[in-house]
């Protein structure tokens, strides 16, 4: 397939830009970060998110959704990447709506993603448990108790974790960690007894939550998809979150060349524009080569998303450790060409490089996902 939008992604790409730019410029997450929000986004904005549709972007309209693919997801990541924008999109219109879709149940369905499509329940995903990102390592406990389990752990990185009305919480239920085999998702109510959430504001402003479990009893119904199978289900909704961060990463990297490329045609030295200096002109000219091949490689790993979740991986690696590269890369660059000033608070393009900082360990940094590359092929 071509990488280009089609019609229909532009015109989608197109009203989520004219929203997000509207509402949620740099500028909103500053006044939440300084104002210390309880929540850390706008529900007012995340309701108007919803009423235009883009909350059920990946719910099947059955359940009230659009049903659209995972490359009209990630035309709305790259949106919200311009504006750092916090929003509940990715962890619950993205990541839990995906798993839902693709693990749920007749009744888990019905039951939550009408609600995830009108924007009344935030939910989202409880996988990391140490200071980097390694699913298979899992060793928060589910032993059978009755007709349920019982779990028992601690999760880290809980994207949105203090504002959910439903985790979706990877446990093991067999073998030990780092095992493929015996890893299963449930469905946990928050308020559930023996629940505790910490709220942890990242550093870049944006919502992350601990979640300690002691001894939460779920029942069978509980259970999203098959009991000791999850890795599977897991790691097909792990790679569409991957897709959409690095979607979101190419917005943020394309914002910040653009934002230096106007200073340097603005900004003067020795009384000529800085933009003139050709060592300057040639950093920018590289980062503009650099970030065109990574959307390439995104929108390459949100067709293959589409095409077939399952063999997507190789495809999502290489555009998840190419987002995180390229988006150090521009942050660096950008802070570096405003000089002095580039380093304040005051100036808007630290915020962009503490989101591409967080953006590259979500879901796995550079590093994972070569590794996971070079093992896929044998080395």
């Amino acid at each position: 397939m071509a990488l280009v939008l089609t019609e229909e992604q532009s015109m989608l790409r197109d009203s989520a830009r004219g929203l997000i730019s509207d509402k949620a410029p740099v500028s909103h997450l500053r006044s939440l970060r300084d104002n210390k929000d309880p929540t850390g986004f706008s529900k007012e904005l995340w309701h108007s998110f919803a009423e235009m549709g883009f909350a059920g972007l990946l719910v099947p309209e059955e359940f009230g959704g659009s049903g659209l693919g995972f490359m009209e997801a990630g035309v709305v990541m790259e949106e919200i990447g311009r504006t750092l924008m916090p929003s509940p999109f990715l962890a619950t219109s993205v990541v839990a709506a995906s798993a839902l879709n693709r693990g749920g149940n007749a009744a888990q369905k019905s039951e939550f993603l009408p609600k995830i499509s009108n924007g009344s329940l935030l939910a989202t995903l409880a996988i990391d448990e140490g200071a980097k990102h390694r699913p298979l390592q899992t060793s928060l406990q589910a032993v059978r108790a009755g007709n349920g389990f019982k779990l028992s752990g601690a999760k880290a990185l809980v994207v949105d974790g203090h504002v959910a009305d439903l985790f979706i919480v990877a446990a093991r239920t067999a073998g030990a960690a780092g095992e493929r085999e015996g890893l299963t998702l449930f469905l946990v109510n928050p308020k559930a007894k023996g629940v505790a959430i910490e709220r942890t504001i990242m550093v870049d402003a944006h919502n992350a939550a601990r979640i300690e479990l002691a001894n939460v009893e779920v029942n069978a119904d509980s259970v999203l998809g098959e009991v000791d199978q999850g890795a599977a289900l897991l790691d097909g909704v792990l790679d569409i979150g991957r897709g959409a961060v690095a979607a979101e990463m190419v917005g943020l990297s394309e914002e910040v060349f653009n934002r230096t490329v106007e200073y340097l045609k603005n900004r003067k030295q020795f009384g000529k524009l800085i933009g003139e200096f050709q060592a300057l002109q040639h950093r920018a000219a590289e980062l503009y080569v650099d970030i065109e091949i990574t959307r390439a490689a995104t929108m390459k790993a949100l067709q293959a998303l589409d095409a077939d979740v399952a063999k997507a991986a190789s495809s999502v690696a290489v555009a998840k450790a190419r987002a995180g590269t390229t988006a150090t890369r521009a942050v660096q660059e950008g802070v570096q060409m405003h000089g002095g000033m580039g380093m304040t608070d005051q100036f808007d393009i630290g915020f962009f490089m503490k989101r591409a900082r967080v953006c590259e360990e979500l879901f796995g940094d550079a590093n994972y996902h070569t590794e996971q590359l070079a093992r896929a092929r044998g080395y």
